[in-house]
C-alpha cells in the first residue's frame, strides 16, 4: 500500500493561484471603481485642513497670514494643531506639552521658539478663548472645509489623499482574504503590501525600507530569540514544572485554565507582548512532552495550548488603564473634550469585571473548539521531573539565561516610567530592550547565532512587520477614520445613532478596526467620531465616559486574525497554528465579547451610574 502523502502546510505551500487570483482581481476593481465624495472629503480633511488649520489659528491669534508668522508663532499654531488632532481641546494640556512632545509627534522646535509660544498662551489668551478657538478650527477642518470649493492646488491634494484612502481599503481587503485563504505563504503578503504601496504611490522606496521595522518588530524578534535561549538551556522545563506541579489531576482543561487565570489579570497591568513571550517556550514544552509513541502527533493540543496564550492575553487588556495605550487614549478624549476624568481605580472597579466573565467563557470556549486526543498531562509532568532530574541543580548558563531574562522583564515594565522621570536620557522602548536580551544571551555564551537561526520563527518577525505597514497606512491616509465615519453615517438613520444601540455600533466598529491594525488607532479612528455623537445625543450624562470605556475595551477584541495583536504573532511562531484556528475560537468570542461588553454597560454600569451624572 503507498504511503499517505504528508498534507503540506504553512511556509511550505506555492501560490495557489485558483484562489490567489480573486484577492488580486478585487483590489484591482476596488482601485478602478469611482472615488466616493466621502473619500474626497475625508481627503480635504487629512491633505488641505493642517495647513486651513495652522492659517486660521495664526490669523486669530497673531492677525497674520501663516505665510508671514515668525517661527514661534508657526510653532504655536502647529502644537495647537496637533493637539486638536488628539482630541486635546484645552489650555491646560496645551501648556502640559513639552519639546520631547514635540518631538514625538514630529513638530521641528527649538527651546527660545518653544518658550515663546508657551509664555505667549500661558499669559495672553484665557481658558475660554482657547478654548473657542480651537473648536473653531475643528469645525473648519471636519465641517466647513468643502471640497468643491477649494482652489486647484488644493484640490489635487485632496485627491491625492482619497487616491491614498482607496488604496488602503483595496489593499486591506486583498490582505485579510490572502489571510483567511492561504493563498500564498503568509510572509510573502508582508512583502506583498510594501510593493503596493510604492508602486501606487503612498509610501516612496526609501520609506517603505523604514517602515518594515518597528518597535513591537523588534519585540516579537527579540522574544523569540530569548525563547530560543530558554529551550536551549531548559529553563522553560524549570519554570513550567514549578508552575504545574501541585495539581492532583494535570489535565490539559485545568492547565489551560491555570493559564487563563494567571495570564488575563496581568495583562491588565503588564505588557501582553511579555506575557505571551514568557509563556510560549511552556505551552510548547507541555505539547511536546505530551506525545507518545501510541500518539506522535496531537495537532488540536497543540493548537487548544496556543491559542489560550493568545486569548488570555488579549482579555486582559480592558482590565485597568495600564493594559493597553487604547485606555489612556480614551480617558484623554474624554478629559480634554468633555472635562470628565476616570480614575485609575475607579477604571478597574467598571472593567475589571468584563474580565473576570471572559476568563470562564474564553475557557470553555477554548475547551470547545479544540478536542485534543491527548487529554492528561501527567506523563508530560512525569517527564519534565525526570529530566530536570537528570540535569541535577541550576547550572551556569540557566542562571545566565533567567537573570538576563528577569533583567529585560524589569526593564519592560520600567522603562515607559523610567524615561518620563528622567532616569533614562531617551526613550528605549520594549524591542530595544527584548532585542538586547538576545544579544546579551549570544556574549554570555548561553546561545550561538546557530541556535538563533534554526529555532526563530523569522517568517513570523516579517509577517508582524507587514501588519505594522498594513496599520500605519489605515491610520496615517485617513482610511479608519472614513471606514469609521461612514459606518457610523450609514446607520444613523436606522435609528442607532443614540444610546446603546450607538454604542453597539461604536464598539463593533472599533472590535472590527482593531483586527486589521494596532489597538491604540483603532481607538483613536474611533473615539473621536464616536464620541462627539454622545456629546450630541447624550450630553452631560453617563453615556460619555461608558462610551470612552466601550470604545477602549472593543478595541482589545483582536481575536480573529493572525496581525490583529502581539500576542497572536508571537504564539504562531510555534509553528502549531494555521490563521484559520484563530477564527475557530476568535470569531465567536468576538460575538460574545461585544455582547458581554454591551450587558456590562446596559446593567452594571447604569446600574451604578458615574460619579453623580445623570443616567442616559
Amino acid at each position: 500500500m503507498a504511503k499517505k502523502e504528508k498534507k503540506i502546510t504553512g511556509y511550505d505551500k506555492y501560490v495557489d493561484w485558483k484562489m490567489f487570483i480573486i484577492p488580486v482581481v478585487l483590489f484591482f476593481v476596488l482601485l478602478l471603481m469611482p472615488t466616493p465624495y466621502g473619500m474626497k472629503d475625508v481627503g480635504t480633511e487629512y491633505r488641505v485642513g493642517p495647513k486651513a488649520v495652522i492659517g486660521h489659528i495664526t490669523q486669530a491669534l497673531f492677525n497674520i497670514k501663516s505665510s508671514d508668522a515668525e517661527q514661534w508663532q508657526l510653532l504655536t499654531a502647529q502644537i495647537m494643531e496637533q493637539n486638536m488632532n488628539m482630541g486635546a481641546l484645552t489650555r491646560g494640556r496645551y501648556l502640559k506639552r513639552d519639546l520631547k512632545w514635540c518631538k514625538q509627534n514630529k513638530i521641528i522646535a527649538d527651546k527660545s521658539n518653544f518658550d515663546k509660544a508657551h509664555a505667549y498662551i500661558d499669559t495672553q489668551v484665557s481658558d475660554e478663548a482657547f478654548s473657542e478657538l480651537m473648536q473653531q478650527s475643528l469645525s473648519l477642518r471636519k465641517d466647513k472645509l468643502k471640497y468643491e470649493e477649494l482652489s486647484e492646488k488644493d484640490r489635487a491634494a485632496a485627491d491625492n489623499g482619497a487616491w491614498f484612502i482607496k488604496v488602503s481599503i483595496a489593499m486591506g481587503v486583498f490582505v485579510v482574504l490572502c489571510f483567511l485563504t492561504e493563498c500564498i505563504p503568509l510572509p510573502g503578503v508582508a512583502f506583498c503590501i510594501g510593493l503596493i504601496l510604492v508602486f501606487t504611490g503612498v509610501v516612496t522606496r526609501k520609506e517603505v525600507a523604514m517602515l518594515y521595522w518597528d518597535d513591537a518588530c523588534w519585540f516579537i524578534m527579540g522574544s523569540l530569540m530569548f525563547a530560543a535561549a530558554f529551550v536551549k538551556t531548559g529553563v522553560d522545563k524549570r519554570v513550567c514544572l514549578m508552575m504545574f506541579r501541585k495539581l492532583a489531576v494535570p489535565n490539559v482543561r485545568w492547565i489551560t485554565l491555570i493559564f487563563f487565570i494567571i495570564i488575563a489579570p496581568l495583562a491588565a497591568f503588564i505588557s501582553d507582548h511579555a506575557l505571551a513571550a514568557m509563556f510560549l517556550p511552556i505551552g510548547m514544552l507541555l505539547y511536546q512532552n505530551s506525545l507518545t509513541k501510541d500518539i506522535p502527533e496531537d495537532p488540536e493540543l497543540g493548537k487548544m495550548l496556543m491559542i489560550a496564550i493568545a486569548m488570555a492575553c488579549n482579555i486582559g487588556g480592558p482590565g485597568a488603564p495600564s493594559g493597553g495605550a487604547r485606555n489612556v487614549i480614551m480617558m484623554t478624549y474624554l478629559a480634554d473634550m468633555f472635562g470628565m476624568d476616570i480614575g485609575y481605580f475607579q477604571w478597574i472597579t467598571y472593567c475589571f469585571p468584563f474580565l473576570v466573565i471572559m476568563i470562564p467563557v474564553t475557557w470553555l470556549m477554548v475547551n470547545w473548539r479544540f478536542k485534543p486526543a491527548v487529554t492528561s498531562l501527567a506523563p508530560a509532568m512525569n517527564h519534565l521531573q525526570n529530566e530536570i532530574g537528570r540535569m541535577g541543580g541550576w547550572n551556569r548558563k540557566q542562571i545566565i539565561a533567567l537573570i538576563i531574562f528577569l533583567i529585560m522583564v524589569f526593564g519592560w515594565f520600567t522603562e515607559k516610567e523610567f524615561y518620563n522621570l528622567g532616569i533614562y536620557p531617551v526613550r528605549l522602548g520594549i524591542g530595544v530592550i527584548a532585542v538586547a536580551g538576545a544579544v546579551a544571551y549570544l556574549l554570555t555564551g548561553v546561545v550561538n547565532w546557530r541556535d538563533y537561526q534554526e529555532k526563530v520563527d523569522w517568517g513570523v518577525v516579517w509577517l508582524y512587520a507587514g501588519a505594522i505597514i498594513f496599520g500605519r497606512t489605515l491610520d496615517n491616509t485617513g482610511a479608519a477614520y472614513w471606514l469609521a465615519r461612514s459606518a457610523i453615517d450609514a446607520l444613523a438613520p436606522l435609528g442607532m445613532d443614540a444610546g446603546l444601540p450607538l454604542m453597539a455600533t461604536s464598539n463593533g466598529l472599533t472590535a472590527i478596526l482593531t483586527n486589521l491594525m494596532a489597538d491604540g488607532p483603532a481607538a483613536a479612528a474611533v473615539g473621536p467620531i464616536a464620541l462627539n455623537m454622545a456629546g450630541l445625543v447624550h450630553p452631560g450624562t453617563t453615556f460619555l465616559p461608558f462610551m470612552a470605556m466601550g470604545t477602549a475595551a472593543a478595541s482589545s477584541f483582536a481575536y480573529c486574525l493572525i496581525i490583529g495583536t502581539p500576542p497572536n504573532a508571537i504564539v504562531y511562531a510555534s509553528g502549531y497554528l494555521e490563521p484559520k484556528d484563530y477564527l475557530r475560537v476568535g470569531l465567536p468570542m468576538w460575538f460574545i465579547a461585544n455582547i458581554v461588553l454591551l450587558l456590562l454597560t446596559g446593567v452594571y454600569w447604569m446600574f451604578r451610574g458615574f460619579s453623580g451624572l445623570p443616567g442616559f
